[in-house]
């Protein structure tokens, strides 16, 4: 008995599928990057900009050409769903969570249009974005096998403190809440994944340079923290030398190879 081979395709990017049309909104789009191989593992990646701008055509601000972390995610045998969601101009928490989730629920029914395999998902957020996925990938209803967040706000009422922004309603923290993080903490905290640690939670790649100014690394070793404590398995990446969005002497192409090599252990 042989095995046939698994078909294979020349590799693409879709843009602009739309995935949903909020009432009073723009409708909603992702790019969805297709490898060669079918029923590849997907990974959702969320990008960030304070919840108030950014581009899902924007991997990391700081990466170059060179780096291609869009082709290397694709040639490394993954597709990917780049997402956009309601910006906080457009629509306050947990709007941005819904829109998120709403992408996943969509992929998933078209998995065998595109041919990927979406029972393998991994949610990978930057910034603010890792905010947005961590906050899908912890809730069970996801099913995902993995996440990584990149330097993402885990708990805002520990945040905003350590920003002085605690009472800011111009702050980003702000912006996304509709409010300033102190007039409402059980608000912020229901924003914060790090209220959201539960055992059964997927294994996640936490990675944060030691010198950002945007978002202290302490936000990382927090979420980390809780997830170790229930049991999650978590890997904790504390970079020398790097700021904000990988800003600063940091050898970024190793870090997308670390976190795809997380991706591949989580879902293979």
């Amino acid at each position: 008995m042989t095995t046939e081979p698994a078909p294979v395709r020349t590799p693409t990017v879709l843009r602009d599928l739309v995935y949903a049309e909020p009432a009073g909104c723009r409708p909603l789009s992702l790019d969805l990057h297709l490898p060669a191989q079918h029923d590849a593992q997907l990974i959702v990646f969320v990008h960030g900009g304070g919840w108030r701008l950014g581009s899902r055509r924007v991997f990391c601000p700081s990466m170059t050409a060179a780096d291609d972390p869009f082709g290397r995610i694709v040639t490394a045998g993954f597709a990917l769903a780049s997402v956009d969601y309601r910006l906080s101009g457009e629509a306050v928490f947990p709007a941005q969570v819904d829109d998120a989730f709403a992408a996943v629920r969509w992929l998933r029914l078209h998995a065998d249009e595109f041919g990927f395999d979406a029972d393998r998902l991994v949610l990978w957020g930057e910034s603010a974005g890792a905010t947005i996925a961590a906050l899908v990938a912890l809730d069970p209803d996801a099913s995902a096998r993995g996440l990584i967040d990149w330097y993402g706000p885990t708990d805002l009422t520990a945040m905003a403190p350590d920003l002085g922004s605690l009472d800011d309603p111009d702050s980003r923290e702000a912006g996304w809440l509709g409010h300033p993080v102190g007039a409402d903490l059980d608000r912020a905290r229901a924003a914060s994944p790090a209220t959201h640690v539960h055992a059964g939670a997927p294994p996640t790649l936490i990675a944060h340079g030691l010198d950002d100014q945007a978002v202290p690394h302490a936000q990382s070793e927090l979420f980390a923290a809780a997830l170790v404590g229930v049991g999650v398995p978590t890997e904790l990446d504390l970079v020398p030398g790097a700021g904000h969005l990988w800003q600063g002497d940091v050898d970024r192409v190793g870090l997308l190879e670390r976190a795809l090599a997380f991706a591949r252990r989580v879902t293979g």
